[in-house]
C-alpha cells in the first residue's frame, strides 16, 4: 500500500490557499491545518485534518503552541535514512512532504497607525518559521512553499511527475530561507529602534522587497534590479506612483531620487532640475511656470534628457513649457488634467506622482544613508542639516544685504546637493551656474562662473566646503561675486578673509560642511 501523502498548511497570505488544498487533495494529499487556514479550507469545500488529530495535544496558549510537536516536526525533519524512518514507524509517526506556510504579519502591523508595541511583539511568528525552517533544511524530502505564485508550478509538477523535482524543491527552499531572513531582519530592526540600544548595533541585518528587474544597470552591459524598503513611508520615492510613460531605468531612479532630496529644501514653489544626480538648474517663483523657467534659464543645455521635479501641482502653463524640451521624467505632487493631457502627447516621457510627499508634518527622509564598498558597507546619517541649526557668522567688514543674505540661503541648500568639491553662483530666486564633482575647489568656482557668464557680476557664490587658500576668492573677486557663503574652519581662513576683505566681498562662515561623494 502506498504511503499516505502529507501537506501542512498554515498560511497568514490566504490567497489561493483554498484552490492550492483541492488541488492537493486531488493528487492524493492528506492536508493537515490550523487555525484561521482550515477554516478557509474548509469554508471551501476541502478536506482538511486538524493539526491537534495529528498531535493528539489541543492548541495551547491561545494558538501559541499548535505545531511545536514531535509528531510535525519528526515528520518534517526525517530523511530518507533507514534509521529515520524506522524510528517514524516506532513512534507511530509519519512523514510530511510539503510544508505550506507564510508568516504572522509583522510588518503590516507596525505599519498600522496607533500599533502598539504589544501588538509588534504579540505578531512575532515562532511556529511559522520553524516549520519553514525545519522543512528548507530538509528539502531533499520535503518541498516548501511560502510564495502563494508558487503553487501553480507545485501542483503542475505533482500532477505531471509524481513529485516536486530537487531542482524546484532547492529554488523553493532558498526562497523560504530568504523568507525567514527577512522576516527576523524586520523584527531585529523594530527591536533595535524600540531598545534605543547603541546606535550602531554589533551586526546590521536590512531586508528590502524587489520591486521589479531593470532592463540594465547604469550602462547597458551591467545587470540591475530595484528592491524596496519593506515599510514604505509616504515621501520616499518609492512610495510615488507612475502614470505615464516608458518603465524607469536605473539611470532614472537614482536622478529622480536626487531630484526629490533636492526639493525637500524649499517650502516655496520650486523647480529641480537633475543630470547625472547633480542639480543643472534651480528656480524658485510664484508658481511651478515661473520656478520651471528660471530652473531652464540656470542652464538651457544640461536640462535636456533630464529629469525635472516640482513641489507643487503642474498645471497647463507649466506642461506647455515642458513639452518644448526633451525630459526623461517629471515629478510633482499632482498633475492638473489639462497638464496631464499635454505631457501625455509625449508617450515615452515618465510622469511620477510623488503621493504625500509634501503633506505637511511628513519628515525629510530620515533613514541612514548606505553605500557599498568591496566587501563591507558604509552607513551613516542622512545629511539633515541646515541654516537653522548651523553657526552663521559674518566674518569680513563689510555685511551681506537683505537680497544677499535671502541669496546665499538659496544656495546654500542647492550646493548641499551638488557632488564634491562643489560650487554654486545664483541669484535669490535661481541658480546661475554649478561647478560639481570637481578634484580642487578652484576649479568648480571657475566653472561655476563660467556657467553663469554675464549673470555672475552681483551674484554670490556657495562652497560646500571651506577655502583651503584665498586662489578660490580671488576668482570670485575678479569675476564680479557680491557675497560667499562657505563652512570656514580651514587654517588658512583668514587669507580667504583677507581676500574677501580687499574685494569689498561680504563672507558668511557656517561651521557646517556638505561634503557629497
Amino acid at each position: 500500500m502506498a504511503e499516505q501523502l502529507r501537506a501542512l498548511i498554515s498560511v497568514s497570505d490566504k490567497t489561493g490557499v483554498a484552490e492550492f488544498a483541492r488541488e492537493l487533495v486531488s493528487l492524493g494529499f492528506q492536508v493537515i491545518s490550523t487555525g484561521g487556514t482550515k477554516r478557509a479550507i474548509e469554508g471551501a469545500g476541502v478536506d482538511v485534518t486538524s493539526v491537534s488529530e495529528i498531535t493528539d495535544f489541543p492548541e495551547i496558549l491561545d494558538g501559541r503552541v499548535k505545531t511545536l510537536h514531535p509528531a510535525v516536526h519528526a515528520g518534517l525533519l526525517a530523511t530518507g535514512d533507514e534509521d529515520h524512518q524506522q524510528q517514524l514507524e516506532e513512534l507511530g509517526l509519519a512523514p510530511i512532504q510539503l510544508v505550506c506556510v507564510n508568516l504572522y504579519p509583522f510588518g503590516e502591523t507596525i505599519r498600522k497607525p496607533g500599533s502598539t508595541f504589544d501588538d509588534a511583539v504579540e505578531n512575532i511568528d515562532i511556529g511559522g518559521p520553524t516549520m519553514v525552517r525545519a522543512a528548507a533544511k530538509n528539502h531533499g524530502q520535503v518541498a516548501v512553499v511560502v510564495d502563494p505564485s508558487d503553487y501553480a508550478k507545485v501542483t503542475a509538477e505533482l500532477g505531471e511527475k509524481g513529485e516536486v523535482s530537487l531542482k524546484t524543491r532547492r529554488e523553493l527552499a532558498a526562497k523560504a530561507f530568504r523568507h525567514t531572513a527577512a522576516y527576523d531582519a524586520l523584527i531585529a530592526g523594530y527591536m533595535t529602534e524600540q531598545t534605543e540600544a547603541d546606535e550602531w548595533p554589533e551586526t546590521l541585518t536590512v531586508t528590502f522587497d524587489r520591486s521589479e528587474t531593470l532592463r540594465y544597470g547604469e550602462n547597458p552591459h551591467q545587470k540591475a534590479a530595484f528592491y524596496r524598503h519593506p515599510l514604505p513611508a509616504p515621501g520616499w520615492l518609492t512610495s510615488a506612483e507612475q502614470i505615464h510613460g516608458k518603465a524607469l531605468s536605473y539611470n532614472n531612479i537614482n536622478d529622480a531620487n536626487a531630484a526629490l532630496e533636492i526639493l525637500r529644501e524649499f517650502d516655496e514653489p520650486a523647480a529641480i532640475a537633475v543630470k547625472h544626480t547633480n542639480p543643472c538648474g534651480v528656480g524658485l517663483g510664484d508658481g511651478p511656470a515661473q520656478a520651471f523657467e528660471r530652473a531652464r534659464k540656470g542652464d538651457p543645455i544640461s536640462i535636456f534628457g533630464g529629469i525635472i521635479a516640482f513641489n507643487r501641482e503642474v498645471d497647463v502653463a507649466t506642461a506647455q513649457q515642458l513639452n518644448e524640451l526633451f525630459l526623461e521624467i517629471v515629478l510633482a505632487p499632482s498633475f492638473d488634467d489639462e497638464a496631464l493631457e499635454v505631457l501625455r502627447k509625449k508617450k515615452n516621457r515618465r510622469l511620477l506622482v510623488l503621493n504625500d510627499a509634501f503633506d505637511e508634518g511628513v519628515p525629510q527622509a530620515p533613514t541612514n544613508k548606505m553605500i557599498s564598498v568591496q566587501g563591507g558597507l558604509l552607513v551613516q546619517s542622512a545629511d539633515l542639516g541646515s541654516l537653522e541649526n548651523a553657526e552663521w557668522e559674518v566674518v569680513t567688514e563689510r555685511e551681506p544685504t537683505a537680497e544677499e543674505i535671502e541669496a546665499l540661503k538659496f544656495n546654500w541648500r542647492v550646493c548641499k546637493h551638488v557632488k564634491s568639491n562643489a560650487i554654486v553662483v545664483g541669484g535669490a530666486k535661481m541658480t546661475y551656474g554649478i561647478g560639481a564633482g570637481q578634484m580642487n575647489r578652484v576649479g568648480a568656482a571657475k566653472i561655476a562662473i563660467a556657467e553663469a557668464g554675464d549673470d555672475v557680476v552681483g551674484a554670490v557664490m556657495a562652497s560646500d566646503a571651506f577655502f583651503p587658500m584665498r586662489d578660490t576668492v580671488d576668482v570670485a573677486s575678479d569675476a564680479g561675486i557680491a557675497a560667499i557663503i562657505q563652512p570656514g574652519g580651514s587654517i588658512r581662513d583668514e587669507e580667504s578673509i583677507e581676500a574677501a576683505n580687499e574685494a569689498g566681498i561680504a563672507m558668511v562662515m557656517t561651521g557646517m560642511r556638505h561634503f557629497k561623494h
